[in-house]
């Protein structure tokens, strides 16, 4: 009887497991979608969220002043203009330390302000509308497909291609869009980046 309530119990952990990864969501590139929103420079006017665990005194909402920095509670000034949130953590993390014992602090941008055109999404191509829109959190290749109107009559939307700059290199990603659209198979409706260009190329007639 043992044996068999330990075999319903793992049955049960798998299947929870399978939902859990094969859910409808849109998912990432295999390496670096959230990699590079984690890369972005955080610019000028840009908004921060700052918060540190256990500490909800010390969080803060601010936008980035015009000299990049910004006011933390007990520490006062630092810099976030030109660094990526994970290097602002770091810093308020360490300093805080004289006053915290052992502080874990996030930082997320929560309004891209900065950078405007750096932090756009472009959809081109076979589109019915090929467009630049500004970069939103959660936004999907599906998402920026929609905005330009869907795909025309000469698409080949099985060919297109999400294309991504990290470090000075462009890294392509394939999308099937027909699949996304038609099929409901959101295996390639990937997340996108501040900076993604979306193609979609027209048939070979």
């Amino acid at each position: 009887m043992n044996k068999f309530r330990l075999l319903l119990a793992a049955l049960a952990v798998a299947f929870l497991a399978a939902c859990a990864t094969g859910g409808g969501g849109s998912t990432t590139p295999p390496a670096p979608a959230q990699a590079a929103v984690d890369d972005y420079a955080i610019g000028v006017d840009d908004v921060v969220q700052v918060s540190v665990w256990r500490n909800p005194e010390l969080g803060i909402t601010v936008p980035v002043r015009p000299d990049g920095r910004i006011s933390v509670p007990l520490i006062g000034d630092v810099m976030a203009g030109g660094r990526t949130p994970a290097q602002v953590s770091a810093d308020i993390q360490e300093k805080l330390a004289a006053y915290v014992r052992d502080p874990q602090v996030a930082v997320i941008l929560t309004d891209l302000r900065s950078h405007e055109y750096l932090s756009r999404v472009r959809v081109t191509g076979a589109v019915r509308q090929p467009i630049s829109i500004p970069y939103r959190q959660g936004m999907t290749v599906l998402d920026a497909v929609l905005a330009a109107g869907g795909v025309n009559e000469f698409a080949a939307p099985d060919r297109s291609s999400l294309y991504r700059k990290s470090e000075g290199q462009t890294t392509s990603y394939a999308v099937r869009l027909d699949k996304i659209i038609n099929r409901g198979d959101l295996s390639t409706n990937f997340t996108v980046a501040p900076g993604d260009v979306i193609t979609v190329p027209e048939r070979a007639f």
